[in-house]
């Protein structure tokens, strides 16, 4: 049968594709499965996609749209070859050579199964067996995840604080002098991103009863304190209403 899954070499070629098969004289008809195997014994795992992809596309060039064939074909060769391997006479001296063979097949098959769309080789009561611990994987994390997902529902509220109409840069302006107060030399409140008072504003807190727009806040919270940037802000001084002092301790 002439070859139509693998891409030759061409004769006296003398600088070919490394994935091509066959000899400077070219690739002996009949052989094509005997070289792609065979190249398999020292290529390293991480090659094994673009082998495999060289080929599939030369064949898909001449047989368009059908992928299923030609994995069908390298997936059944492999399998029929590993079966080979392994019937093999265990106490021959060529016994080590086999399994270091098989091994390598079994790490392309692995490779095969990764990419496995059609379950060549599986009887029926094995795909709905592996289907169905699909299934259970996907299930189990679905569970999971509606349990973070329930873990993290525990603190959201349909009810907020209301800022005064007018009053929210006086709010912001609070919040900004909290962050800088200290006990016994040490920060009270630390954020390490000032953005999380802007999204703790706007997520927990209205102002006349509306949703707070995160964009006019966030710029009164600059990443760097020290270099704020053309885009941030200072509240006005009209706004700066309140001071927050500690009280004298009773001695």
């Amino acid at each position: 049968m002439k070859n139509k899954y693998f891409k030759p070499r061409r004769a006296f070629d003398f600088s070919p594709h490394p994935y091509d098969l066959g000899i400077f004289t070219g690739l002996k008809q009949g052989f094509e499965d005997n070289h792609f195997l065979s190249n398999l014994w020292q290529m390293p795992e991480q090659e094994y996609a673009g082998y495999y992809q060289h080929h599939l596309s030369y064949f898909l060039k001449n047989n368009p749209d059908n992928e299923k064939e030609f994995f069908n074909y390298v997936f059944i060769t492999v399998q029929n070859r590993i079966k080979h391997y392994e019937g093999q006479d265990p106490h021959s001296s060529d016994h080590a050579k086999y399994m270091h063979r098989v091994q390598k097949l079994r790490l392309f098959q692995e490779y095969l199964n990764s990419i496995n769309k059609w379950h060549p080789g599986k009887t029926k009561d094995e795909i709905i067996i592996s289907k169905e611990e699909e299934i259970r994987k996907l299930k189990n994390q679905i569970d999971g995840l509606k349990e973070e997902l329930k873990a993290a529902r525990k603190l959201e509220t349909e009810y907020h604080i209301n800022i005064a109409d007018g009053q929210l840069l006086t709010v912001v302006d609070l919040f900004k002098k909290i962050e800088d107060l200290n006990v016994d030399g040490k920060e009270l409140v630390f954020a390490q991103f000032q953005i999380l008072w802007a999204k703790m504003l706007c997520k927990y807190f209205r102002h006349g009863s509306k949703e707070i727009n995160f964009d006019t806040v966030r710029r009164y919270f600059p990443g760097d304190k020290e270099n704020p940037g053309v885009r941030s802000a200072s509240v006005p001084a009209k706004n700066q209403i309140y001071n927050i002092v500690p009280i004298k301790k009773r001695g």
